[in-house]
């Protein structure tokens, strides 16, 4: 594939256009999480993940047995809740409403907090109370879904931001140099412990950033790269347009 090294652990999908893509992530997100049982899933924002979904809780939402999951978020702006930008009311209005997803079960990442190194610290505790941890103590996501931007970023660790060197916190708020705004996001300590991690990344804007990306040392390069270090399975689903220089349409 294009000189794309994967490990062990990963997958690489590519679909044949958006719509495609979007629908094979729906089905590796149901198979996932059917069964019964607490599950535990953080969620990501966007444009993209808005239509997955969509089918998640449109054709799909039988296949999975919705009332043990635990809805957590990989990161968020600072804006309330009912903002336009906001990654909490994107997965409310497209999920978990459609859904009937329990309000207990839904903990949004409050970034609009005034004091958000405090809000972090919260969201931190509330993970740990809600997800089973491993051995090592840092909580196990069942299953974390993030994107990937044309600058390689993922959740909202953002190049040059100082959430990139945090190695014991779980949640934090930082600065982004490059969007000159601040965002709460999830770190490398739990995403890397996650049991699943699917990457929906979509667009011929990205396709340059993914070769990069499952080309590099996993000590090296972009920030999505050190995801794919991850303890359990990483998947990368794309469609043809991100996808075009690491394997066949």
């Amino acid at each position: 594939m294009a000189g794309v090294n994967l490990n062990a652990n990963e997958k690489l999908i590519i679909g044949q256009d958006l719509d495609d893509a979007v629908t094979q992530a729906a089905e590796q997100v149901t198979k996932i999480l059917a069964g019964q049982g607490p599950r535990s899933v953080a969620l990501s924002g966007g444009r993209t993940p808005a239509a997955l979904y969509a089918k998640l809780a449109g054709p799909l939402r039988d296949r999975v047995d919705w009332s043990g999951i635990e809805w957590f978020w990989g990161d968020e702006r600072t804006v309330p809740p009912d903002h336009a930008d906001s990654n909490y009311r994107m997965a409310r209005e497209n999920l978990l409403e459609p859904l009937a997803i329990p309000a207990e079960r839904v903990h949004r990442m409050p970034a609009d907090a005034a004091d958000l190194d405090a809000a972090a610290r919260e969201y931190e505790q509330t993970i740990r109370q809600h997800v089973p941890a491993g051995a090592d103590g840092v909580p196990q996501f069942d299953l974390i879904l993030l994107g990937m931007g044309a600058d390689g970023h993922t959740a909202s660790l953002f190049p040059g931001s100082s959430g990139l060197n945090e190695s014991q916190r779980l949640v934090v708020a930082h600065h982004v140099p490059s969007q000159n705004t601040w965002r709460m996001t999830l770190t490398y300590p739990v995403l890397l412990a996650a049991q699943h991690i699917v990457f929906l990344v979509t667009g011929a804007d990205k396709a340059e950033m993914l070769r990069t990306v499952l080309t590099s040392p996993l000590d090296a390069g972009p920030p999505s790269v050190r995801v794919r270090g991850a303890a359990g399975e990483v998947m990368w689903i794309v469609d043809a347009a991100a996808g075009r220089l690491v394997g066949a349409k």
